[in-house]
């Protein structure tokens, strides 16, 4: 009787509870058939990640904000505890961004508007110049056309291009505000991912060792570290000198006397984020406005041009010699011609982003390949037979 009566109460357990204590029961396949499954799992998940991309920007640009947030969240970690400091980080970094909304993007707007009503006096400039520049070969006999007609075009066709792009932005309002929706939620997510990451590091650092074999875990343990080290201070000395370049350029126009000296500033920042060729094109519209409209300080366009250069030649000098070496030296450890080769290589795959991220990518493939180099092995039946 009694057996029966726990035999009854046990069937009236809901399953759930009946099955919560007792171990799944393995399904067994080969090797094979494992090996397929892996595979068709890996291109499903391809697949996905190709149509819908923005998965991998927001992953990605999350963990490079949570590496980069790590700086002050492990400074703060020192003197409160760990989540009060993710909490100040993330008040700081919503406090730097509205300040920049509030007070940066609206002197930039006015200053742009304001470069932009000055774009047919650059023209014109630009015009006088080059006719000066090509008067000699005119009066060997050495122009085919008249230098007037062959600047006239020049202008006239930089103008129809301008035309273009205007009209193409206007025609584009309605993709532009669907596009910057698209950035806001992108950006919430990266934000979210960067949250997240940082507070449950320790969770996501046992998860992935406890996913290694137990005689790599050391190894992978070194793996987790030599990336951190890497890429942390990769990106944050990257933001660090980008910034920097950019502080600096505005104030040496400043003290020279070159309008539209934060607008140029920040043109810096922005190109300075593309290795070797950055410099050059944050350089050449500050010396195309101080020819343009020369300084308030001197009275020669040629003297003001020739300041620019030299100033922003130091600052150039000052990155290249002292900031990256010190800072991002040990993170990349990548002979300079590689990384003219990676730059060219992501140019090609894949535009500008191939280029920002070609620099990153080799930092990523240095420390995998540090990493086999000193583990791979031939095994030692093979070894022997040799």
């Amino acid at each position: 009787m009694r057996l029966e009566r726990r035999a009854s109460k046990a069937g009236k357990r809901p399953v759930a509870e009946r099955g919560a204590g007792r171990t799944p029961t393995p399904i067994y396949i080969s090797r094979r058939t494992a090996a397929v499954l892996a595979v068709v799992g890996a291109v499903l998940v391809a697949l996905l990640l190709y149509a819908a991309s923005s998965v991998l920007v927001v992953a990605f640009g999350g963990l490079a904000l949570a590496i980069i947030l790590s700086f002050p969240v492990r400074a703060l970690s020192h003197v409160m505890p760990r989540g009060f400091a993710i909490l100040v980080t993330f008040l700081a970094l919503f406090g730097v961004v509205f300040l920049a909304l509030g007070f940066l993007v609206p002197l930039l707007v006015r200053q742009l508007s304001a470069f932009v009503a000055t774009v047919p006096a650059i023209a014109d400039r630009a015009n006088d110049l080059l006719l000066d520049l090509i008067e000699p070969l005119e009066e060997r006999d050495l122009l085919l056309v008249d230098p007037q007609d062959l600047m006239n075009d020049l202008v006239r066709d930089l103008f129809d291009r301008a035309q273009e792009i205007v009209e193409s932005a206007l025609s584009g309002l309605i993709g532009f505000i669907s596009s910057a929706v698209s950035f806001g939620i992108a950006l919430f997510g990266m934000l979210f991912v960067a949250a997240y990451l940082l507070i449950d590091v320790r969770k996501v650092k046992a998860a992935y060792l406890r996913a290694a074999p137990k005689r790599y875990r050391h190894d992978a343990q070194e793996l987790w570290e030599a990336f951190g080290v890497s890429l942390s201070r990769y990106l944050g000395g990257l933001v660090f000198v980008v910034i920097l370049q950019g502080v600096l350029a505005w104030l040496a126009l400043t003290v020279i006397g070159v309008p539209y000296a934060i607008l140029l500033g920040v043109w810096v920042s922005i190109t300075a984020i593309i290795p070797y060729l950055g410099p050059y094109l944050g350089g050449i519209p500050a010396v195309v406005v101080a020819l343009t409209f020369g300084s308030s300080m001197f009275e020669s366009e040629a003297t003001t041009a020739i300041l620019v250069v030299v100033a922003y030649f130091l600052i150039q000098q000052l990155e290249g010699n002292l900031l990256t070496p010190r800072i991002q030296g040990r993170a990349l450890q990548v002979h300079p011609i590689l990384v003219l080769l990676a730059v060219i290589g992501g140019a090609q795959l894949a535009g500008l982003a191939g280029v920002i991220f070609a620099v990153p990518a080799l930092a990523v493939m240095r420390v995998f390949l540090d990493f086999f180099r000193a583990r791979l092995r031939t095994s030692p039946e093979e070894e022997s037979s040799v």
